[in-house]
């Protein structure tokens, strides 16, 4: 038996680590929020936070064209591939798999936070998370969340705001 830690325990750490210090840098971390059980699913994260399904932002990454894009979606919505292909320039979007994921974002599935991403990730926003002033993004792992006001969401993530929701 090996004496190191599991596999996720320190991405989760350095993941919670990179959310907490992008958002201190910007005047926020005092509006992370931590859960003892996890909110990896919108439904288990607006139940978490005691918000509307809608409020929460899932973090979803596809791939179009070969090229990796972020999709901030309304929890209770689902993406539009053909809108997110659209707007990419490509033929056809699909979910990433996990290593795309990790690869494009720096985050691991159920924890991908908008915060503190690569340079020339194409970053797009639902523009059905209008109905709301404040959301709730993910602060990089499955069991934490972000309160903050979509115009600063949007202001700090550069996403282009598009219907990419059905």
């Amino acid at each position: 038996m090996s004496d190191r830690p599991k596999d996720d325990a320190p991405k989760r750490t350095r993941s919670a680590d990179r959310v907490r210090a992008y958002l201190a840098e910007h005047g926020l971390a005092d509006e992370i929020v931590t859960f003892e059980q996890s909110t990896k699913t919108a439904q288990m994260a607006a139940d978490a936070m005691g918000c509307e399904l809608g409020q929460i932002v899932k973090s979803l990454v596809f791939v179009a064209g070969g090229t990796p894009v972020l999709a901030l979606v309304a929890g209770d919505r689902r993406g539009d591939t053909q809108a997110i292909a659209e707007l990419a320039g490509a033929a056809e979007a699909r979910f990433a798999d996990a290593d795309t994921v990790r690869a494009a974002t720096g985050y691991a599935i159920g924890g991908v936070s908008p915060f503190d991403l690569p340079r020339g990730l194409m970053l797009l926003a639902d523009d059905s998370l209008g109905r709301y002033e404040i959301v709730y993004p993910a602060a990089g792992t499955p069991s934490s969340m972000v309160r903050i006001r979509l115009a600063h969401l949007l202001e700090l993530t550069g996403a282009r705001v598009a219907r990419i929701s059905q």
